[in-house]
């Protein structure tokens, strides 16, 4: 945060800058919350995030002790759109993956799925699948990122308007008889969306239904998570937040497949992440303590890895959860679960410190690194000083 403080003196001034950030707080779209300390940190560290990344759309949600405060910025759209406000619709990328990892847990408690399954046994394909040095890959190496499988599934380039729609199970099976693994399963560690288009259709072979059925079943209705969905309903087009590519373009909103729903394919608004990073940090409430337990924990620790790939964009991984990167406390910073995300022009990023009861999210529709970036460490920052250890 100091160095966008300083780029921003450069430019303007001491005075130059009050003058700005005062503006920009008064017009920006702010909920407030009862807790007036947690609105003002997140409407200054919107503010300063916002005018340093130069992106066309800002948002920036923030929980502490159960009050929520919400700044919007810029406008969702380049058509005279309005500013985000906390109903906003945006995609939110690999973010989804810790939903796809609270599934895994909610169907190991109830003994639908073990951790140590493989993958084999729950895939439901007709193939027999690799292995490496007597290592299989199971559901807990998959959550993990430690598969051992590429980051995509090798396939036939999609059209700009639906370039997920290549990603089928017969370009996954074609590729699986290769023996694609880069190693052995559980022995390093490599970001890949392959591992969790895997993960969720062998979740959805367990369960007997759709993947998108269980995680409405088991997560979205029980926290009264109504829009966050695959894909936009008639009628939500008007809220959608336009992503935009690196040279600043539009990018068309398009279609999430079925497999690519628990890697990343989830729409939602700051009203749905509010609620769920509430249920994240009530963890000593009697209804889900197991499900959380599981869902907070760490199942595999950098230390010992052979390499560790793909996986340090927020901070250097420690150890991995259920699709969770796990930094452990560091300097005033509390322990943090984070997951990033990027799509279709969309960054997202989403921080919970559960011992400390304070969770971060922002959503920015540009891909913009050095906004991403600057935007990450403030949000970090901002859990540092709302829970200084």
């Amino acid at each position: 945060m100091m160095k966008m403080v300083l780029n921003l003196r450069k430019r303007t001034g001491i005075a130059g800058i009050a003058t700005i950030i005062a503006a920009q707080i008064i017009f920006c779209h702010a909920a407030a919350a009862a807790d007036k300390l947690l609105t003002e940190a997140v409407n200054f560290t919107g503010t300063l995030t916002y005018l340093a990344s130069r992106v066309p759309g800002f948002i920036l949600v923030a929980v502490r002790n159960g009050e929520t405060a919400f700044a919007g910025f810029g406008s969702i759209n380049d058509k005279g759109g309005k500013e985000p406000d906390a109903d906003t619709m945006f995609r939110i990328g690999s973010v989804s993956k810790v939903f796809c990892g609270e599934v895994l847990a909610s169907m190991v408690l109830d003994g639908r799925v073990g951790f140590s399954d493989r993958l084999q046994d729950r895939l439901g394909y007709n193939i027999t699948l690799p292995e490496r040095a007597g290592h299989p890959i199971r559901l807990i190496e998959l959550v993990t990122q430690a598969s051992g499988l590429p980051r995509e599934v090798p396939r036939n380039e999609g059209p700009a308007n639906d370039p997920f729609g290549t990603n089928t199970k017969d370009a996954q099976i074609a590729n699986l008889k290769t023996d694609p693994l880069l190693f052995a399963p559980g022995t390093a560690a490599l970001y890949s969306n392959y591992g969790f288009d895997l993960l969720g259709a062998a979740l959805a072979n367990a369960g007997g239904k759709p993947y998108a059925d269980l995680l409405r079943e088991r997560v979205l209705d029980p926290l009264g998570m109504k829009d966050t969905v695959f894909n936009p309903r008639p009628g939500d087009e008007a809220r959608l937040m336009q992503g935009h590519d690196f040279d600043g373009s539009p990018m068309p909103a398009a279609h999430t497949p079925t497999s690519i729903e628990c890697a990343g394919g989830l729409h939602t608004t700051a009203n749905d992440m509010a609620r769920w990073m509430k249920w994240h940090l009530d963890r000593f409430a009697t209804t889900d303590r197991e499900l959380r337990l599981l869902d907070h924990a760490a199942y595999l620790y950098r230390d010992g890895l052979a390499s560790v790939v793909g996986l340090d964009d927020a901070g250097p991984m420690d150890a991995m959860g259920l699709g969770w990167v796990i930094n452990m406390p560091a300097g005033n910073r509390p322990l943090i679960l984070q997951k990033s995300g990027g799509l279709q022009g969309n960054f997202a990023y989403l921080a919970i410190a559960p011992t400390r009861g304070v969770a971060v999210f922002f959503l920015m529709n540009a891909f913009n690194v050095g906004g991403f970036n600057a935007a990450v460490a403030a949000s970090n920052e901002l859990i540092a000083q709302l829970a200084p250890r």
